[in-house]
């Protein structure tokens, strides 16, 4: 990999996590209006077009053929349980907080791949996990549960997100061998059109939004209501960032190796706390920063570890070396 290789993938990592900011911001100044199955249909739509042009760039409809549906489908299920746990989780709790949660989704990586890709953890890895989910406890607050404070349940959601994000890149492991990343996109933003469509046409009247009086399961229930002229950019706007993570992502990790430019994810922490700080006036309380620290630390060992056990000389030569 050469120095500009890199350069070139670290861009668009960085450029991709700025643009999943946006979508989250987005997202949650919206989630006191519409419905979340409306936006992920917005964005769908818009996301599916830019998709189809990559296509066309990569190789035309034929490199949409596949022999492997099933797991696909598994692929694209799991990111739509993760879109939608994680944002229904925006919705209630501070920006910062719940990227903060999701980031557990390296850790639950390691965790899987010992079952799913038979692959050998030893025990400093896994010592990390450990201390990543204590990173998680330590977020959740137990002691503040009992006096009011947010339900675990809630708390839990941007864990479960890391969980079913976690179950898709692996299976993006398996299959990206096969297929194109233009082509895995489009499967994904199928999959939420007629999701989220499907979803719509059940509960998009409001008729089941008596059931619950909870934050989340209202922001699923609400009725799909006509976007008012002044959020119309916002819808738009979801579009665009939508395509913009899927490109600069797919050009990040075909420009370098994952264990080299996976870590600068973690720009996305402190662009959340900004955004969450700037926006909504919302700031991490102190067990909120302890529970980070556990949490980004334990991740980025593990992802320094994979680049070791790879390839044992990866931190005594040049970036610019094969």
């Amino acid at each position: 990999m050469s120095q500009s290789q890199f350069k070139t993938a670290l861009a668009f990592m960085l450029l991709g996590m700025f643009c999943i900011s946006l979508n989250d911001l987005t997202i949650k100044k919206l989630s006191g209006g519409y419905p979340l199955h409306q936006m992920v249909f917005v964005r769908s739509a818009i996301g599916l077009v830019f998709s189809l042009a990559f296509v066309h760039f990569e190789g035309g409809w034929r490199i949409l053929k596949t022999r492997r549906i099933g797991l696909h489908l598994v692929r694209t299920l799991s990111i739509f349980a993760s879109n939608m746990t994680f944002f229904a989780a925006l919705s209630i709790l501070p920006l910062g907080q719940t990227t903060a949660l999701f980031f557990v989704a390296p850790i639950v990586i390691t965790v899987l791949s010992i079952p799913l890709l038979g692959e050998q953890v030893g025990p400093r890895r896994i010592a990390a996990v450990v201390v990543g989910f204590a990173g998680v406890i330590v977020m959740m607050k137990p002691h503040s549960w009992d006096q009011g404070g947010i339900s675990p349940v809630i708390s839990m959601l941007p864990v479960l997100a890391a969980v079913f994000y976690a179950i898709t890149q692996i299976l993006t492991r398996k299959l990206s061998i096969a297929s194109k990343p233009s082509a895995l996109a489009v499967y994904i933003q199928t999959t939420f059109l007629v999701l989220s469509l499907g979803f719509g046409l059940v509960t998009g009247r409001g008729d089941y939004m008596h059931l619950s009086d909870n934050p989340a399961m209202v922001f699923l229930l609400r009725p799909w209501i006509w976007p008012a002229p002044q959020d119309v950019p916002f819808f738009l706007l979801l579009g665009l960032v939508t395509a913009g993570i899927g490109y600069s992502l797919s050009r990040a990790y075909s420009s370098a190796n994952a264990a080299s430019i996976a870590p600068f994810e973690y720009v996305l922490l402190p662009l959340a706390i900004f955004w969450g700080w700037f926006v909504f006036d919302d700031l991490p309380d102190i067990f909120t920063v302890v529970g980070i620290v556990m949490i980004v630390g334990s991740g980025l060992y593990v992802f320094l570890r994979e680049k070791q056990r790879k390839d044992p000389n990866a931190f005594d030569r040049p970036v610019d070396e094969p």
